[in-house]
């Protein structure tokens, strides 16, 4: 009765008289001058303006209950007070309900959302949270980072100032020098804003001060928010000495800008923008890399990407996109200069396009027709080694290109008919130039259901021709129509079967294709777009053995293959694969690759496997094998080892007889688990775990230092094709990054550059092109970061 009578007194005004009314005992009516309770818990209903039962609630409990009703509590002795996300511990809380402010003092411990404070004295009105705390410890969830203070004064739930901080996502240890600490006068933070301004700042890196400025941003939550991102610095055999410093301009919710200004000893100042934009309807990016003046060729260097998207809805669902790549000259690729990164470095494309993709409902038998237009401007920049005598044929530009194509949509019978106009157009004036108009068209009827599959098809392919300067046979103007049939049949069989400890279910998947083209001289017709097609299990079931338009091969001939899979029955997913192809001529092709015709009538022998049987192993392999001389043509072959996140070991082995053999070697792991990789695949779990690398006393894991790279190794050339190595050492506070990387440009040079970056956790975040991170991430297969964009510990062991 005691207890209840308590709890009913914590009500505010008329409840607790009407509750009095009710016959609870005098010392317990209102108006009773005080009251004491000893070891118990009160929930005191805050009612303020919105009032009812929805409201939230004040919970204290201590060893020692004391106050006045509606007044005021005093919590004493292991002191707890909660309200919504507030929590707050002390040896003294004094709660004043009028005002709804809580004082603490002792050994005061707030916790709010993500962040908590250790202090001597707070101060706070609960509703809004205002007030003080003094002398803190506190730590900031949103940034991962705290430190320790004078004063923090709370501006309400989303902002507050801190005096005379130092600020560190570091252990800050009384008598310790952190590995990084940011110390200030003052600092104002802002989550709504996204933004943590200090005024006085000095940054200080292993003690040693690396940055002072009187006003210093940062953003403190993940959203995009302007300011100076993590410096990198480089060294580099062509452009010698560079230091980076890349400062991100958050524009708007829809545009961002980063600026790049570089100054490298060897080749002088330079700027790299970066802009992107996002608007209903389009999108795009541009980037200018610019050396206003080479200090070792007194020009200017430059290097321009620019892409974009979108479509015009006035234009009945026009679509466009357009990309330009660039670069100032010829040498470009090999000065080991930013911004004209391609997969081919030495030639640059930019292109401009539109298409418009439309269903035409007929009503008839064709059913309904996918209508697609489309027209193009493409233009090539071919960068010419100026101190080699050889050079690369450069390749044929088209402006423009218009075409239609209409094709079935969904109907029993496959369909498409596609005729396009072209201009093409060189650079090098030797080349023979001129227009082509073509129709290309084929019609094919798919019979069987899941288990087999027969498919006749009919196939056109007519050019016609105007050149402004005569063929080789003396004609400007020609035309020639090449028609084609192919019959091609797939099955595929199941059975369940077991192995490696699983249920496993096992397709057989023969394939047959016979395709017939008749001859047509071809010979004296220019080549504007046709190359011969890469030989492998796809196209060696293709009709045609070139790309384009131009040349068609003749055929009268029947491909043959056998793929069998292994799946597991539970969950569907491939285990295993492998694979086996060969073509058989019926009758000499005249038409090849290079000119000379062929008359023996089996091709080379395809094989494929994939293995991923064996958990945490991936086995690829390609071979292609020539029986007259038994010996292999090609080969493919490579392996990955990945046990857990961050450790992965890759290696391939690619052979082209008489043209190239290359090995490579790529990881990913940590140096301190060096010895695992042996222990693991000779002691299995067991001797992984003794490995690896003991937790601290307190639990927290050490910092970690892993080694990454990669090595492309020509066994041919007996060279270095390409070598990366790297450091990436995780101290739990700050990420340090090391890379050095050297690249052949020749068969005779190289250039060498290095590259060294460090990360402040919760002062500094990443951007997603920033070096050597993007080195690292495009180059190393299966490389993982060590933290995810947003600075939280990647799926990592080794981690703090």
């Amino acid at each position: 009765m005691t207890r209840a009578c308590l709890l009913l007194l914590a009500l505010s005004g008329a409840a607790a008289g009407a509750h009095a009314q009710a016959g609870a005992p005098a010392a317990c009516r209102p108006g009773a001058p005080a009251w004491v309770r000893e070891g118990g818990g009160l929930q005191l209903p805050w009612t303020g303006e919105a009032g009812g039962a929805d409201a939230e609630q004040v919970q204290v409990e201590a060893d020692r209950l004391s106050g006045q009703t509606g007044r005021s509590l005093l919590a004493e002795g292991r002191a707890t007070l909660r309200r919504g996300v507030l929590s707050l511990q002390a040896d003294r809380i004094e709660y004043l309900q009028d005002d709804d402010r809580v004082r603490a003092s002792g050994s005061v411990r707030l916790d709010r959302d993500d962040g908590h404070f250790l202090g001597t004295e707070l101060d706070l009105q609960t509703e809004h949270q205002e007030g003080y705390f003094l002398s803190p410890r506190f730590y900031l969830g949103r940034t991962q980072a705290g430190g320790r203070a004078e004063r923090v004064d709370f501006i309400g739930r989303n902002r507050m100032v801190v005096r005379a901080a130092a600020y560190s996502s570091c252990d800050l240890v009384d008598g310790e020098t952190p590995a990084w600490v940011l110390t200030t006068r003052r600092v104002r933070l802002d989550f709504d804003a996204n933004e943590g301004v200090a005024e006085g700042a000095v940054l200080r890196f292993q003690g040693v001060p690396i940055l002072a400025l009187p006003v210093m941003s940062f953003p403190v939550t993940d959203a995009r928010k302007s300011g100076w991102l993590p410096p990198m610095i480089s060294t580099s055999s062509n452009s010698g000495l560079g230091l980076s410093a890349p400062y991100y301009w958050n524009i708007a919710p829809d545009q961002d800008m980063t600026l790049t200004p570089t100054l490298m000893s060897k080749r002088g100042a330079a700027l790299e923008t970066e802009y992107r934009y996002l608007q209903p309807g389009w999108s795009g990016e541009a980037n200018l890399f610019a050396l206003p003046k080479d200090l070792q060729t007194g020009q200017a260097r430059w290097a321009l990407r620019s892409a974009q998207r979108g479509s015009l809805d006035l234009a009945g669902g026009l679509r466009y996109d357009w990309s330009v790549l660039r670069a100032s000259d010829g040498d470009y690729w090999k000065d080991g200069l930013r911004g004209a990164e391609s997969l081919t470095p030495r030639l640059l494309s930019s292109s401009g396009r539109l298409g418009q993709t439309r269903l035409l409902r007929t009503g008839g038998w064709l059913g309904d027709v996918e209508q697609r237009f489309y027209a193009r401007v493409q233009q090539w920049q071919l960068l010419q080694d100026s101190a080699s005598g050889t050079r690369i044929a450069t390749p044929y530009q088209r402006a423009p290109q218009v075409g239609v194509q209409w094709s079935d949509h969904g109907g029993a019978l496959q369909w498409s008919l596609q005729t396009e106009a072209n201009r093409f157009t060189n650079v090098d004036t030797t080349q023979i130039q001129g227009s082509r108009a073509h129709l290309l068209g084929q019609v094919a009827l798919p019979l069987g259901d899941a288990g087999w599959r027969v498919t006749p098809k009919l196939s056109l392919n007519s050019a016609s021709y105007q050149t402004d300067t005569p063929m080789s046979d003396g004609r400007r103007h020609a035309s020639r129509t090449i028609p084609g049939f192919s019959l091609d049949s797939a099955w595929t069989l199941e059975r369940e079967t077991a192995g490696f400890g699983r249920a496993l279910v096992q397709t057989l998947e023969p394939r047959l294709l016979y395709a017939i083209t008749p001859w047509r001289d071809q010979s004296a017709l220019p080549n504007f777009d046709s190359a011969a097609l890469d030989f492998n299990a796809t196209t060696v079931f293709s009709d045609n053995v070139f790309s384009g338009v131009d040349r068609v091969s003749d055929a009268n001939q029947v491909t043959a293959g056998l793929t069998t899979r292994y799946l597991d029955r539970s969950s569907g997913a491939e285990l295993a694969r492998f694979g086996i192809a060969q073509r058989y001529l019926l009758r000499d092709q005249r038409i090849t690759a290079d000119g000379v015709p062929l008359s023996s009538r089996f091709s080379d022998v395809l094989l494929q496997a994939s293995v991923g049987l064996v958990p945490s192993w991936t086995f690829d392999t390609s071979l292609q094998f020539n029986t007259d001389t038994d010996r292999l043509v090609r080969t493919i072959t490579s392996v990955r080892w990945a046990p857990e996140p961050l450790h992965s070991i890759y290696l391939s082995h690619r052979l082209k007889r008489g043209a190239s053999e290359q090995l490579a070697l790529a990881w990913q792991w940590p140096l301190s688990d060096l010895a695992s990789p042996l222990a693991r695949l000779m002691g299995g779990s067991a001797a992984a775990a003794a490995a690896r690398p003991s937790a601290s006393p307190t639990g927290e894991c050490r910092g970690r230092l892993y080694g990454v790279g990669g090595l492309d190794y020509s066994l041919q050339d007996r060279r270095m094709s390409s070598a990366i190595l790297g450091l990436e050492y995780d101290a739990g506070c700050w990420i340090g990054r090391f890379a050095a990387r050297r690249q052949s440009t020749s068969a005779q040079n190289a250039s060498t550059q290095l590259m060294l970056q460090i990360e402040f956790v919760g002062l500094s975040r990443l951007s997603a092109g920033s070096n050597p991170l993007s080195l690292l991430k495009d180059n190393i297969p299966g490389y993982q970061m060590l933290r995810d964009p947003r600075g939280t510990a990647a799926d990592n062991p080794g981690a703090p």
